[in-house]
């Protein structure tokens, strides 16, 4: 009976300091598991042999502390996202200071006063547009189940022929995907008997929008404006820059154009 026991706690004490592998002849660490593994209660770590360690708080991620040393738990400032919410993917951000300055003075109102989804932006019988080209943006939606965010800004200047007599510009900028309308504001600018400044007015037009569930592919994101009416046909008028006769009282830097575009997705994951 004492050889037996002799033998037996012989047999354990070599398995005690040997190398353990499941699903693999030659392990490489003290437990070395080649396959999947399933943990049903806490993972523990930073234990001794009087202690259990460490199982951590809610939200708390392991963090590798670098050869030798135990890992430790530690609260990082990282959202997760769980499946059925939307992520931010991408955001893309572009800035212009040429501008439009097309429909200046000699260029009549399209008298256009309405537009509908889906214009396409060639159309002219559904207004003259005129495109910030330094704002053009392509990229590629992979997800059905989206939301895109556009935000746009330019500064919008004019000048009366007289400085003493009102004169006003009825004008309209709209987002374009693929050619065609997706979002417009109309908006009016007028000089107000600017006497001070010569005539000059200036004007901040704003543009944000939410598009959803665009289709899946390569999406062209254009920005462009156009002229309704004028009340003078010589009054000075530019979008995202100064007009010919500001005499350095404005420039392409104040009144440049910004647009964001936030590409949201629905999150979905593969499951093995």
């Amino acid at each position: 009976m004492k050889k037996i026991i002799f033998c037996m706690a012989g047999f354990l004490s070599f398995y005690a300091n040997a190398q353990v592998g499941i699903g693999t002849a030659k392990p490489k660490s003290t437990l070395d598991i080649n396959g999947k593994t399933t943990l049903r209660k806490e993972l523990r770590v930073g234990g001794t042999s009087t202690q259990a360690g460490s199982a951590g708080l809610n939200g708390q991620v392991l963090v590798s502390q670098g050869e030798g040393k135990a890992p430790v738990w530690k609260s990082l400032n990282v959202p997760f996202i769980e499946e059925g919410q939307y992520k931010l993917i991408n955001s893309y951000l572009s800035s212009d200071q040429i501008g439009i300055a097309s429909l200046s003075n000699g260029v009549a109102g399209d008298n256009v006063n309405k537009n509908n989804v889906e214009d396409d932006i060639t159309d002219i019988t559904k207004g003259k547009w005129a495109k910030i080209t330094g704002l053009e943006t392509t990229f590629t939606i992979k997800n059905g189940k989206n939301r895109l965010t556009y935000q746009f800004q330019t500064g919008v200047e004019m000048k009366a022929p007289t400085a003493t007599t009102s004169e006003n510009i009825r004008f309209a900028c709209g987002v374009f995907r693929n050619g065609k309308l997706v979002a417009v504001r109309p908006d009016r600018i007028a000089s107000n008997n600017n006497s001070e400044k010569g005539g000059l007015q200036d004007y901040i037009f704003t543009l944000n929008y939410t598009e959803l569930n665009v289709p899946v592919g390569i999406q062209k994101l254009e920005f462009a404006c156009r002229k309704i009416t004028t009340s003078n046909l010589n009054s000075q008028f530019a979008i995202g820059r100064d007009v010919a006769g500001s005499n350095g009282a404005s420039n392409a830097f104040t009144l440049e154009s910004t647009m964001k575009i936030d590409v949201i997705e629905y999150v979905t994951y593969k499951s093995n």
